[in-house]
């Protein structure tokens, strides 16, 4: 249904200017649609006698009309408003309203001024099934300049003649020949729409009191004209543009965008391309897909000239799961003025299963582009979808889901196609589209003086003043009275009751008013602050533009807020400036993030009211922005809704417009990736952009995302389940496809409050495990992945079976700190000085780089025990676990050893500290690897142990190499040398105060060790 209002004009306004008019414009909003009149200059009367038309979607919305004030240089004043539902309307007798004069009301009850003036509307409801009336059609007078002279006759009557068409009842002169050449033109329509001949049973009854006189103009606009006859396809989009009436260019339909790309080719030519009759590309896509039976019927000219439609039929090409089907598709243009073009097409396919449920709605959306360098002209084709189910079924959810995904193939193709027969703009070239949108931008120039006027012009402040004045000229008028009572000289007491109400209530106005100022001050000196400030180094750039907000929630005594924005992202926070006494906002602010190494995952939006200094500030909302599920092409221009209770109940919603750009190409790519091998001690490959976009296809990732490592392990639900678990720079995925059975889930590396290694038992098959938990409310989506979700609702997720899971967790967590860890925390990692120093790829077997730190012995000793005898400390039997339990390591476990290469095995350990050792307890992860002295008459094992839960432990691990050789004068005894070194990964000034302790530590637990192992082997010492 199509709800249609005109705004014929408002008498008796109120004065909101100091000049004693008012330039008022009204504001009329349905649902998500809004529009707006033409300003009339310096009028407490307006006439504007514009009309506009709604599609309605839900009886019980309310037509909200608002009249304003247009202030050139601060927020438009709100005058009054109106709301109709549109129940109302249509409970109506013939579904309108007629022409009423509506009393005008104010924002709320607390406003002081009740008589808001009276507006004249006409509001009527009709059906009317045309595609073009699901979009929002805003209608103006013919004269848009100057609002013609107020009508001295009532406006005429419509009425609806029994063929339903709405027509102007005039009184007639000769009704018969008019009738005559009316009804011819009716069966004429009625033939070209079906292409059936009409039968002579089959009259269309005309009203009688129709006449000869009426302008033929009018009578032509209700054929339905074939152009494909005597106009071309051009011509014919000119007259249609003649009549665009300036209605906005469609938003985005909600099902998703398929394609926005922009090409170097004019919006008219790129139209003709795609649209045209007989288009070869049209032509050329169907024989790409396999689609036989294309039918492009002709376009037709409908609505009165206002609107062009045509018919496309084919037979879509058989897949594996569904075969051949008949598509009708109806392509509508609902916008076409030259430069914008927007058609909507509306798919049926009633062969399908429940093709009669549901209808495929796309819209292409052809714009105007980017300036480009050359001067050659761009266009911008953006293709959004959405479902429109005509019926319930419970198939809804698959049926949409392969529709999204059978879309997602095709207009790949098609976007294919279309880059081979247009050039792409150069991605170099789209730079300067960012510095044109933000250069367009321009804060609102706000006078101080005006500013004051309005926030402290209110009863408080007046009141105030006025009791002020009226105190002191009652003082400059009183005589000085005599001392009595307990006063003494300098000191007057008040005489009564009254005159105490009076001084509090004095004191109290007074503090009310100092409160106001300093509020006002300390607003003023936060007027934009971070506006404007140009962000430093070079990475991953990240610009927000905040244009407006609208439907903020009120909370102050005044019907009114103090908004201001603050917007945080990687630990840094930008503060926009206050607004005050608005709840529809106007910023135009640009805040700049300073350079990031990695691309940045969320960024938290809130809007607070600003209540002083000293006061905690009022939420009004708050919401974020996750860039790894939102495409950049949508967040440079998007309305975003604020989340909470005060912006739920009110609607509220932010204008912002979001860039995210990076400054260093592909290097910092590999800079980012060098500095995680430093974390983790591997050498990490760079993956092909082949490798790269598939990763991003598999989970549906932005083109900036890259893959920094993968591992093959078990999901652990209620069964194991064996999939790849894949890492980048702000996700964590894990992929598996068990006999066709997908399962796929990703989650933030923000959202993980806890890693937890579990040691291995035989549950895990011998290997330990990770256990992931999330923060509270955290990675939903990827629930089912869960293993179970504790009391505070924290997701936890099991990962085992690793093939190296030293190497997944060193991985894992240097990812995680690096994202978790606040800037404020954040070291640079500290760069090696050597250049022969390199790390190894993992598939050569090498050690985590124990070359890399600088070693030094703490421990040498002599023991009467063969080496072979004494290597069984490292063996993981009894004698390894009795020794690490006394010496404090509690929780003890150890892998077997594993075959690396030539004579060198590896194994795992993992243990806790007793209080005893640390205070801090803490637990222990180890890699060991064994291989035999060269000379067959010892062994070398070598250590890396990384710390968890111990102050600053991120910032190092430490490298040990035990040294056992036999003596060849003792046969049953060996030298033990012990070597060790830290690696610093992160740079403290506590290093050296670190290094003696924990070269202390060491030496006694080695000590202790040894001389256990010594009492084993010699019972009698």
């Amino acid at each position: 249904m199509k709800l249609s209002v005109h705004v014929i004009e408002a008498r008796n306004l109120p004065a909101m200017d100091l000049n004693g008019f008012s330039d008022p414009y009204a504001r009329i909003q349905l649902g998500k649609y809004r529009f707006r009149t033409k300003v009339v200059k310096k009028c407490l009367n307006p006439f504007w006698d514009e009309e506009f038309s709604f599609r309605v979607e839900d009886l019980n919305e309310e037509l909200t009309v608002s009249v304003l004030d247009e202030d050139k240089y601060f927020n438009d004043d709100f005058v009054g408003q109106l709301k109709v539902p549109v129940w109302r309307v249509f409970d109506a007798e013939n579904k309108t309203l007629g022409t009423v004069w509506y009393p005008l009301q104010p924002k709320n009850k607390k406003s002081k001024n009740r008589d808001c003036g009276e507006i004249c509307l006409t509001i009527s409801l009709s059906q009317n099934n045309s595609f073009v009336d699901q979009l929002p059609v805003a209608s103006r007078s013919v004269n848009d300049d100057h609002a013609p002279e107020k009508p001295t006759t009532p406006p005429r009557e419509l009425s609806v003649s029994t063929n339903g068409t709405v027509e102007e009842a005039i009184p007639a002169k000769d009704d018969k020949s008019y009738a005559q050449t009316l009804a011819e033109r009716l069966v004429q329509i009625f033939l070209n729409k079906n292409g059936e001949t009409a039968s002579t049973t089959n009259e269309v009854a005309v009203s009688s009191d129709l006449q000869e006189t009426l302008p033929k103009t009018e009578v032509q606009d209700n054929k339905v004209e074939d152009m494909s006859s005597y106009n071309t396809f051009e011509e014919t989009l000119r007259s249609i543009e003649l009549r665009d009436q300036g209605a906005e260019l469609p938003s985005n339909l909600p099902g998703g965008v398929l394609l926005d790309q922009q090409y170097v080719i004019s919006p008219a030519d790129l139209n003709s391309l795609i649209f045209s009759p007989g288009s070869k590309f049209m032509k050329s896509l169907a024989e790409l897909q396999g689609t036989t039976d294309l039918q492009e019927g002709p376009w037709m000219i409908e609505n009165g000239a206002d609107s062009l439609k045509r018919v496309v039929s084919y037979t879509k090409a058989a897949t594996k799961l569904v075969k051949a089907v008949k598509a009708t598709e109806e392509q509508v243009y609902v916008k076409a003025d030259g430069k914008f073009f927007a058609v909507l097409l509306s798919a049926s396919t009633p062969d399908v299963p429940y093709g009669s449920c549901f209808k495929v709605e796309l819209l292409f959306c052809i714009m105007p582009g980017t300036e480009l360098p050359s001067g050659d002209q761009s266009s911008r084709l953006v293709i959004s979808w959405r479902m429109n189910f005509l019926q319930s079924t419970i198939m809804k959810g698959m049926i949409e889901s392969g529709a999204r995904q059978g879309l997602k193939d095709s207009y790949e193709q098609f976007a294919k196609l279309l880059a081979q027969n247009v050039k792409l703009v150069d991605s170099k070239d789209l730079g300067s589209d960012k510095e044109q949108i933000l250069a367009s931008l321009q804060t609102e120039q706000q006078s101080d003086w005006k500013l004051a006027v309005r926030y402290f012009g209110n009863f408080t402040v007046v009141s105030a003043v006025f009791m002020g004045l009226y105190v002191f000229t009652h003082i400059m008028l009183a005589m000085p009275s005599t001392i009595q009572g307990l006063e003494f000289k300098g000191l007057d007491l008040p005489d009564s009751i009254g005159e105490v109400v009076v001084c509090g209530v004095l004191v109290l106005q007074g503090e009310r008013v100092l409160e106001k100022i300093a509020r006002f001050m300390q607003a003023r000196m936060q007027r934009g602050s971070d506006h404007g400030v140009k962000a430093q180094g070079d990475g991953w750039l990240l610009t927000v533009a905040l244009i407006e907000g609208t439907n903020l929630a009120a909370v102050d005594s005044t019907g009114f807020s103090d908004p201001y924005v603050i917007l945080t992202c990687n630990g840094k926070t930008r503060t926009s400036s206050i607004k005050f006494q608005t709840l529809d906002p106007q910023w135009n602010e640009i805040f700049e993030f300073d350079a990031m190494d990695e691309p940045p995952s969320m960024m938290d939006v809130e809007v607070f009211d600003f209540d002083g200094p000293f006061d905690e500030a009022t939420s009004l909302g708050h919401t974020e922005i996750n860039f790894v599920k939102s495409n950049l092409s949508e967040l440079a221009d998007i309305w975003i809704p604020l989340q909470g209770k005060l912006a739920q109940a009110c609607q509220s919603k932010l204008h912002l417009r979001i860039f995210l750009n990076n400054t260093r190409g592909t290097d910092i790519v590999k800079e980012y990736i060098t500095k995680m091998e430093k974390e983790v001690g591997k050498k990490i490959n760079l993956r092909s952009p082949q490798t790269n976009s598939a990763f991003q296809k598999l989970f549906g990732l932005p083109p900036e995302e890259f893959l920094i490592n993968d591992f093959t392990c078990h999901l652990k639900r209620k069964m194991p389940l064996q999939g790849r678990l894949f890492l980048s720079a702000r996700i964590i995925g894990f992929h598996a496809n068990l006999f066709g059975h997908k399962t796929k889930f990703f989650f933030l590396w923000e959202d993980i409050e806890d890693i937890q290694v579990v040691p291995p038992s035989l549950a895990s098959v011998g290997s330990p495990s990770l256990i992931i938990i999330l923060r509270r409310g955290r990675g939903m989506d990827a629930k089912h992945g869960a293993k179970a979700q504790d009391e505070e609702g924290r997701l936890k997720f099991h990962f085992q079976s690793f093939v190296s899971f030293h190497i997944a967790n060193r991985t894992i967590m240097a990812l995680w700190k690096a994202r978790a860890l606040s800037p404020e925390q954040k070291v640079q990692i500290v760069e090696e000085e050597s250049d022969a120093k390199f790390l190894q790829t993992e598939e050569s077997g090498s050690f985590l780089g124990i070359e890399d730190a600088s070693m030094s012995e703490v421990y040498s000793s002599v023991l009467p025990i063969p080496a072979n005898s004494l290597i069984e400390l490292f063996n993981g039997g009894y004698l390894d676990r009795k020794v690490m339990e006394k010496v404090g390591c509690l929780d003890y476990s150890s892998t077997p050893w594993e075959f690396v290469k030539n004579d060198v095995y590896q194994r795992q350990l993992c243990y806790k500290f007793d209080k005893h050792v640390s205070r801090y307890g803490g637990q222990v992860t180890s890699t060991q690897q064994k291989s035999p002295i060269p000379d067959r008459n010892g062994w070398v094992v070598e250590e890396v142990m990384t710390l968890q839960g111990v102050p600053l432990g991120d910032n190092f691990s430490l490298h040990i190499r035990y040294q056992v050789e036999g003596l060849p004068s003792r046969s049953k005894a060996c030298n033990v040398q012990v070597f060790m070194g830290i690696a610093w990964l992160k740079s403290t000034k506590h290093q050296k105060r670190i290094t003696k302790n924990v070269i202390s530590n060491l030496a006694d637990r080695l000590k202790e060790m040894f001389s256990l192992v010594e009492k084993e082997f010699t019972p009698g010492k």
